[in-house]
C-alpha cells in the first residue's frame, strides 16, 4: 500500500532513462487534489549535502513548509554537483509544479544513487507530465512508486499503520551507507491525520530518533538523507499517532538494516546499566560500529572479547570487572570473565538471521539499542568500484 494507504495523495513511478539498464528511476508522491499540504522533513547532518537537499530545505522555508508533493529519482545522487546539480534539482521541481499549477518551491525534490556525476536532467524532465498523468491512489500506484526509487536495495520497503479512523502509509530505500545521523536513505511518510505543522515535526523528529538514527551498518553518513512527512489533513488524530509514526518509522529502519549490503546478519546491540542514556548510546554505538565485532557477527562467533574492548574504549564509565555479556540469552561472560555456557545450544542460536547482544555495565539504570549488521565479503564485493 506505501504511501497511499493514507487518504489524498497519488503517487507513480517509471523509468526515465538515469540508470541505464532500464529499471525504474522516477517517481512521485503528491497530494490527490493538486493543492499544498502541511510537510515536515529531517535532512543529512552530512556537510557535503546533495542540491536535492539543498533545494528542498530552500523550497520548504519559501512555501512555510507547505508542499505539493515531492519528485524522486534514483540512480544518481545528483551530489558534489555544484551549481549545475541545484539548478538541476529546481528545474525538476519546477516542472512539477508546473504540471499541478503551483510555484516550484512548493515542491521538493530527492535523487539517490552515484555521488560526483552529472545528474542527466533532461531525462526527468522529460517524462515528468507523463509521472503525473499515470498517479494514481491505488496501491500498485504506491508499489511502483517504491520500486522507483531503489538503488541496491534488493526490495521495496513498505509501512503502515492504522489508528482509529486515520492511517499513516510510507516507503522507503536504503541499503549502504548507513549510519547516524539517519542514512543513505529517502522515506516519504503520508498521513490522513490532522495536526499542527509544529506536532508533525516534533512527532517525526521524535520518530526518526527512535529508529532511523539508531541504525548503523558501515558508520558512514549519506549526503542526500531525507525523512518526509505530509499530513493530507482528512481525518482526526488521536493520542495514538505518535506511537504509529515511531511503529512505521522503526519498521523501515527494521527492514533497510535487513538489506544492508552484503549482510546476512541483523544484530540489536544493547548496553544496559550504564549511567546515563546517553553513555548507553555510545557504548552500544561503538560495539555496533566496530569492524573486529561485526566480523565475529558473520562467523557466528560470540566472542565477547572484542565487545569487552570496544565498550573500554568508548569513553563512557566502565569497570570491566561488573561487565556481564549475553548472545541471544545466553550468558557468556561475569564478573568481566569468561563463563561456562552450552556452546552447542549457542552455536545454533547464533545460526538465526536475527542476533540480539546484551551488555550489562551494572553502574547504573539506563539503556540503548542500537541496530546493526555483520561484515562479510558480500559487502566488500558490492563497494570495491563506484555504485
Amino acid at each position: 500500500m506505501s504511501v497511499v494507504f493514507a487518504r489524498g495523495f497519488k503517487a507513480n513511478g517509471l523509468a526515465c532513462g538515469i540508470k541505464e539498464n532500464g529499471d525504474l528511476d522516477l517517481s512521485v508522491v503528491i497530494s490527490a487534489d493538486g493543492k499544498p499540504v502541511p510537510c515536515v522533513a529531517t535532512f543529512t547532518t552530512n556537510r557535503s549535502a546533495a542540491a536535492p537537499v539543498q533545494v528542498s530545505k530552500d523550497h520548504l522555508a519559501k512555501s512555510n513548509n507547505l508542499m505539493v508533493g515531492w519528485i524522486l529519482s534514483s540512480g544518481n545522487a545528483n551530489a558534489a554537483t555544484g551549481k549545475k546539480g541545484v539548478q538541476a534539482a529546481t528545474s525538476m521541481c519546477d516542472a512539477l509544479g508546473s504540471e499541478l499549477g503551483v510555484d516550484g518551491h512548493y515542491v521538493g525534490v530527492c535523487s539517490t544513487g552515484l555521488i560526483g556525476i552529472d545528474l542527466p536532467v533532461e531525462k526527468p524532465l522529460a517524462k515528468i507530465a507523463e509521472l503525473v498523468q499515470g498517479a494514481g491512489e491505488e496501491p500498485r500506484h504506491g508499489d511502483i512508486a517504491a520500486e522507483a526509487i531503489r538503488t541496491t536495495d534488493t526490495f521495496s520497503k513498505f509501512a503502515t499503520y492504522e489508528g482509529s479512523g486515520y492511517r499513516i502509509g510510507a516507503m522507503a530505500k536504503g541499503a549502504a551507507m548507513i549510519a547516524p545521523n539517519m542514512a543513505t536513505m529517502l522515506a516519504v511518510i503520508t498521513t490522513d491525520a490532522t495536526l499542527s505543522q509544529e506536532e508533525l515535526y516534533d512527532a517525526l523528529k521524535e520518530a526518526v530518533d527512535e529508529s532511523f538514527n539508531l541504525v548503523t551498518i558501515d558508520g558512514c553518513t549519506s549526503t542526500n538523507d531525507t525523512v518526509v512527512l505530509m499530513s493530507s489533513g482528512l481525518c482526526q488524530a488521536d493520542e495514538h499517532f505518535r506511537n504509529g509514526l515511531k511503529a512505521v518509522c522503526k519498521s523501515l529502519a527494521d527492514q533497510i538494516a535487513l538489506d544492508a549490503e552484503g549482510a546476512t546478519k541483523l544484530v540489536r546491540v544493547s548496553v544496559k546499566g550504564a549511567v546515563s542514556y546517553s553513555e548507553a548510546l555510545m557504548g552500544a554505538r561503538k560495539v555496533a560500529e566496530s569492524q573486529l565485532v561485526k566480523c565475529s557477527f558473520y562467523g557466528e562467533d560470540p566472542y565477547w572479547g572484542r565487545v569487552a574492548s570496544e565498550l573500554g574504549s568508548a569513553g563512557i564509565e566502565f569497570d570491566l570487572e561488573r561487565l556481564s555479556v549475553s548472545y541471544q540469552g545466553v550468558v557468556v561472560a561475569a564478573g568481566g570473565v569468561a563463563v561456562d555456557f552450552d556452546s552447542k545450544e549457542l552455536a545454533l542460536l547464533m545460526r538465526e538471521r536475527e542476533i540480539e547482544v546484551v551488555a550489562d555495565l551494572s553502574l547504573g539504570s539506563y539503556e540503548a539499542t542500537i541496530t546493526t549488521t555483520d561484515l562479510g565479503p558480500g559487502y566488500i564485493e558490492e563497494n570495491k568500484g563506484t555504485s
